[in-house]
């Protein structure tokens, strides 16, 4: 299976996307933001590329997650829980249901524990038969003229 995740807004405090199912479900994404050059500690986004993604326990949150291999500069990325770019990513991908953009510019996700109840499931199927996943991370080019805020 190949999950898609398609990078839609983009600004120097998080980085919004999309992330697409081949059943048609979807959720909202939320990053660090995506940065040139080398990456910063907590504070960067995974680069743009195709991931094998297993599930095993993350000793951080002591349960079974979604885990992304081979991501350059990373270790121990995860699919997870969390709503807020700054408090909760740590270089990880965080799902959700909604996108709130009650703290202006800074926008957030909600409803993450509904959308984790989506998406790992997908992935779990997968893997108890025997196939692969992989999420294939897509970071459209735009100039520094153009608004990186594409429709949704």
């Amino acid at each position: 299976m190949i999950i898609e995740m398609v990078r839609d807004d983009c600004n120097d405090q998080r980085t919004l996307g999309t992330m697409t199912f081949p059943d048609g479900f979807s959720c909202h994404t939320l990053e660090d933001p995506v940065r040139d050059g080398p990456k910063v500690y907590g504070d960067t986004a995974i680069p743009s590329g195709s991931f094998k993604i297993t599930i095993s326990r993350s000793k951080k949150f002591n349960k079974l997650l979604p885990m992304i291999h081979a991501v350059p500069g990373f270790g121990g990325v995860r699919i997870h829980c969390g709503n807020n770019q700054e408090r909760d990513t740590s270089g990880c991908i965080l799902v959700g249901m909604e996108r709130d953009a009650s703290d202006g510019a800074y926008l957030q996700i909600r409803n993450s524990r509904d959308a984790m109840r989506e998406v790992q499931p997908r992935i779990s199927d997968v893997l108890d038969r025997g196939e692969e996943v992989w999420l294939d991370i897509i970071t459209p080019r735009v100039t520094t003229e153009e608004s990186f805020a594409l429709a949704v």
